[in-house]
Formats: C-alpha cells, sequence, structure tokens
C-alpha cells in the first residue's frame, strides 16, 4: 500500500507544480492552418526497451503508415517486429524463471484519429494484434554456481530442469484523446488461444488480460508525466491484481522519445523499465515559418502519426507440480488444471 500511496503523492505534487502551459485559442497557436497531408507522412524507426513487469528485454524496428489523410484526420496502420532478449541475469521479468534469448515478437495496430472542431483536441482509437514466442532458461531455485543442471547438484534441493519454449498472442484495443496539456489513454490486452502454458519442471506461465486507464500531464510540450491504473488476471488467478503506473516522457530531438516507467501491483510487485522510441520521415520538405513549424509540435497535432503505446504479452509465473511427479513433495505444490484427485494420489505415493 504505501509503494501506491507515494506514487500517487509525487504525481499530485508533480501535477501541482508544473508550469501552465499557454495554450491560447486555435489561432494564437497556429494549428488551424497546419495541412495534415503536408505534415502527416510515413514514419520509419527503431525502438528498445528494458524488461519490466511481464515484459521482456527487446529491441526493434517499427513503423508508422498512413494510409489516407483528411483535412482533420488520419487512418492509418502501425506496425513492429522486435528481437525479445534474455533476461538481466538472476532477475526474472515473468516473476520466477528467466526468460532466454532471442526470439521474435510482432506488434501491429490499425487505427483512426481525429481533431475537434477547433482542433484543440485529438481524439483516436485502435486495436491489433500481438505474438509473443518465448524461450526459458533458469528458473529458481538458482544454483550458485551452475547455470545449466542445476538438478544435477545439491540433491536435496528440487531445482527446475526441462525449460521449454512457448508461444502467446493477444488482440488489443485502445481509445485515446490528446490536448495541448491533457492526454488520457484507456486499453485493453486480451490475450486468446494457449493462454496458459508449462515452463519448466516447477513453474507454469499465463499471459494476462490487463485493463488500464492512464492520465497524462505536458509539462511542456515535449515532456509528459502520467499515472495509471491497471487490473491485471491470468496464470490460473496467480496474476490477478490491480496495479499503478507511473512514467515520465521526454522528446528529447524531432522524432526521439525517452521514457521510464515504473509499476508497482501484487503480482511482481515493484518494477521499472526504460524505453526508447526513434521514428525518422514525417512532414514534407517544404520550407516552414517558425509558427508553422511551432504549431505541428503541438501535443494534439503531433500525437497523430505518434506510435500507440500498450504493445506487449505481458507473461506471469507460478509455482506448480513438478512435470517428474515423482518428485512432488506434497500438496503444497498447484496441480495443472484437469488432474483428478485419482492422478493426484499416485503422484503422492
Amino acid at each position: 500500500m504505501r509503494p501506491l500511496l507515494s506514487l500517487a503523492a509525487a504525481a499530485s505534487l508533480l501535477v501541482a507544480q508544473a508550469p501552465v502551459f499557454a495554450e491560447g485559442t486555435a489561432d494564437d497557436i497556429g494549428v488551424m492552418d497546419v495541412s495534415l497531408k503536408d505534415s502527416i507522412k510515413p514514419r520509419l524507426g527503431f525502438q528498445g526497451q528494458t524488461q519490466g513487469a511481464g515484459t521482456p528485454n527487446e529491441v526493434g524496428v517499427g513503423g508508422f503508415l498512413p494510409i489516407a489523410v483528411g483535412d482533420n484526420s488520419v487512418f492509418y496502420a502501425d506496425v513492429e517486429v522486435n528481437a525479445n532478449l534474455a533476461d538481466f541475469s538472476g532477475y526474472s521479468s515473468i516473476d520466477n524463471t528467466q526468460v532466454d534469448g532471442v526470439t521474435v515478437s510482432t506488434s501491429s495496430r490499425l487505427g483512426y484519429r481525429w481533431l475537434n472542431d477547433d482542433r484543440s483536441w485529438m481524439f483516436g482509437i485502435n486495436a491489433g494484434y500481438d505474438s509473443r514466442p518465448m524461450n526459458t532458461g533458469d528458473a529458481k531455485p538458482w544454483h550458485p554456481i551452475k547455470r545449466r543442471y542445476q538438478h544435477l547438484y545439491l540433491p536435496s534441493i528440487k531445482y527446475a530442469k526441462n525449460p521449454r519454449s512457448v508461444f502467446f498472442q493477444q488482440v488489443a484495443a485502445e481509445v485515446e484523446a490528446v490536448s495541448p496539456t491533457w492526454n488520457f489513454g484507456a486499453y485493453a490486452l486480451v490475450p486468446f488461444g494457449d493462454t496458459e502454458q508449462r515452463l519448466n519442471s516447477h513453474y507454469q506461465g499465463g499471459a494476462l488480460d490487463t485493463y488500464g486507464l492512464d492520465v497524462g500531464y505536458f509539462i511542456t510540450p515535449e515532456i509528459n508525466a502520467s499515472v495509471g491504473y491497471y487490473y491485471q488476471q491470468g496464470d490460473d488467478s496467480a496474476g490477478n491484481s490491480s496495479g499503478v503506473k507511473g512514467r515520465l516522457a521526454f522528446a528529447v530531438a524531432k522524432g526521439v522519445e525517452f521514457g521510464g516507467t515504473y509499476t508497482y501491483d501484487d503480482a511482481f510487485n515493484a518494477r521499472a523499465s526504460a524505453d526508447l522510441t526513434i521514428r525518422f520521415g514525417g512532414g514534407s520538405h517544404k520550407e516552414k515559418s517558425k509558427e508553422q513549424a511551432k504549431a505541428e509540435e503541438q501535443p494534439q497535432i503531433k500525437e497523430l502519426s505518434a506510435t500507440p503505446s500498450n504493445r506487449d504479452v505481458r507473461v506471469h509465473d507460478e509455482e506448480t507440480c513438478p512435470i517428474d511427479w515423482a518428485i512432488c513433495p506434497s500438496y503444497t505444490c498447484k496441480y495443472p488444471t484437469g488432474v483428478s484427485d485419482i492422478q493426484r494420489t499416485g503422484f503422492n505415493t
């Protein structure tokens, strides 16, 4: 509870002390003169992140591809292909089992964004599909010396063995609203298919349903601070919990954004991650006045071609009765769904 209260208090203090961004009218800012057909163009580049709550270390390529640009709206596709890398040594991103590298995940979005009549707000909706193959490595309890063949050492300790490769997938949807000062986002990540899979002799992993709401404040047009709430469920109820999220993002240069995210929930406890997105292109090469260039950097205009967020399949793992049922010490370990009482009795004799 203390981390939740601390995060909420810090966010309130940040917003209270933030300088007020002078919005002015649309004519004052100049956004009414911005031609979306000139400013919204394909944007390609790179992205990467460090591991977080159920999400991997990854680096990849991606792009924003406008399909149809109107006077006040854009219909677009956004795609990413990422190399999922191994977890930091001894620090599992999914709780107990180390994610191993390298696998290739994909994420795709179709979306529609539009401006209101006076261009003071941008609204949007997007939906898509995400995939995540996952290799697994060492798992708790860790052997202090040997990474491979842990189970051959200290036989009184039942080390995890038989790591497996698994595959998860999900559909996702998001709605968003952005003004020069505030931004809001609500999202849903819904896994489907084989959402619960065994990872090794000790642990079973589950892709998490996640539903969240984020509220952000532009301290300046280049700096956005946000707080959020999310609820997650899955992994045979082991991942069920509410959580809070805090994020600070910096547009350090045109097309370059660096961000940091902190989350806290009962399944993963406190997690922190960093991310970097680089996109090239966007906008015509026509000579622009300083006023027009500044208007195009207003958040509600710039976010028309931003890369959607919340793209990863989130995974959590819990301890189950080992595959080698003869070593299962008692009923304290959790049996997978479908194992009968007769089978359980046999496993423990």
